[in-house]
């Protein structure tokens, strides 16, 4: 296969290897961004019983249906009902009882007025003391009912639904100390390279820094992953061959960085035939043309080039989806915007080309991008200064200043709408 594939191409079998994973069950602090494997249901009354919204009096509507500024009612105060106690009434006609924000509301009554349309006629609004009212309130005015948000045995998540912090509070209210959610998938994160040293080492002649196993690493924990970073292998066929056997064993995906173009000491193409089943190598997109997807036995295999913006281009628009599948996800697209370019922008026309930009408002109406640094593929102070790609199409090689374009951003998540 020596014609390159399309990005769309590549993206679509990448997805098709993988499947949402097994389910696990965490405590709920653990769940927060997690997707639910298993419908969540309510095992109680969620209010569990009828409650005060406001401060106030709870009273009987009826009680007060004359009451005006000039001819108030006066009732008398027969219970105080504070928050995590219970009264068991029932409140009498001409009676009041002060309540408190989340309390129970009383048998009898079906109102709750606030204390800031009431005075007190005698006694300090305590039991024995007048209360005057004196404004008419609507019946059930300021009163939560039992079941009114959940009932008993309602779903109040459904699988595939993603936890967010409102939804722990819910799952909290409605009984859930843990959660059943897809599994975060385990990814092996392989560096290949003879030229490779460790961070913490000085480089010595010809040797440069293993910056794609940490920034690599960095990018599957953002997408949900549970990175497993691997020693440094050098170019040698045995030696990527037993990491990538030891790595289908560990790991639910494999990731590497470094060997998949056609030089001689690119191994990682000629191992992922020997020893699994490769899918596609070269993709038509700039940067990292030569994009590796395989599999080792069961164990999916994505191989990314060696340059660091090359390796964090195509980790964003080929892996991220994958993992963001394999854990229940369905939004797997970054939203995506149109803006108007800054400057001009040359490239070349058989490519699609994913520059690394920055999005801003501008004083006119919607966005503008402008490049974010220098395109190097073997620099990432444009990526790390750019809040998205922009997306170039094949088949143009000039868009001047003013062009609409099309974004993807990275400082959104997938499936927020703008």
């Amino acid at each position: 296969m020596s014609t390159p594939i399309t990005v769309e191409q590549a993206r679509e079998a990448a997805l098709s290897m993988v499947t949402p994973l097994g389910a696990e069950r965490v405590a709920l602090t653990e769940a927060l961004g997690r997707v639910l494997a298993a419908d969540a249901r309510s095992d109680i009354d969620v209010a569990p019983f009828d409650n005060s919204a406001m401060d106030g009096f709870a009273v009987r509507a009826a009680d007060l249906a004359s009451a005006t500024a000039e001819t108030p009612v006066i009732l008398e105060v027969a219970a105080d009902i504070p928050a995590g106690t219970w009264w068991d009434g029932p409140l009498a006609p001409g009676q009041a009882a002060r309540i408190m924000t989340g309390a129970p509301v009383p048998a009898g009554a079906d109102t709750v007025v606030m204390v800031e349309v009431t005075r007190t006629a005698s006694g300090d609004g305590s039991i024995g003391s007048r209360v005057a009212f004196a404004q008419a309130p609507g019946e059930g005015d300021h009163i939560r009912r039992r079941g009114e948000e959940v009932s008993a045995g309602e779903v109040v998540l459904s699988a595939g639904e993603v936890i967010g912090p409102a939804a722990v509070g819910l799952l909290a209210a409605t009984g859930h100390a843990t959660v059943e959610v897809f599994r975060r998938p385990r990814v092996a994160v392989i560096s290949t390279g003879s030229e490779l040293v460790e961070v913490g080492m000085a480089p010595g002649p010809g040797k440069i820094r293993n910056s794609n196993s940490y920034s690599l690493a960095a990018q599957v924990r953002a997408a949900g992953g549970e990175p497993l970073r691997y020693p440094i292998v050098h170019d040698d066929v045995a030696a990527i061959e037993a990491a990538f056997l030891r790595a289908a064993e560990e790991a639910d995906y494999i990731i590497t960085s470094g060997g998949v173009s056609v030089g001689d000491f690119d191994f990682v193409r000629p191992v992922l035939e020997r020893i699994g089943k490769l899918a596609f190598y070269k993709v038509a997109m700039r940067p990292g043309a030569p994009q590796t997807m395989g599999r080792v036995g069961d164990t999916p295999v994505f191989g990314l080039p060696g340059n660091p913006t090359s390796a964090y281009v195509g980790f964003e628009v080929f892996v991220r989806p994958v993992l963001r599948k394999m854990q229940g996800h369905t939004a797997l697209e970054r939203p995506r915007v149109t803006a108007r370019l800054a400057h001009d922008v040359r490239k070349r026309a058989e490519k699609r080309y994913y520059l690394r930009a920055r999005l801003s408002a501008s004083g006119a109406p919607g966005l503008e991008v402008e490049l974010a640094g220098s395109q190097s593929s073997a620099l990432l102070s444009a990526a790390h200064r750019g809040n998205c790609l922009l997306v170039l199409e094949a088949g143009e090689s000039h868009f001047s200043a003013g062009s609409l374009v099309e974004c993807m951003r990275l400082d959104i998540e997938e499936g927020v709408v703008l």
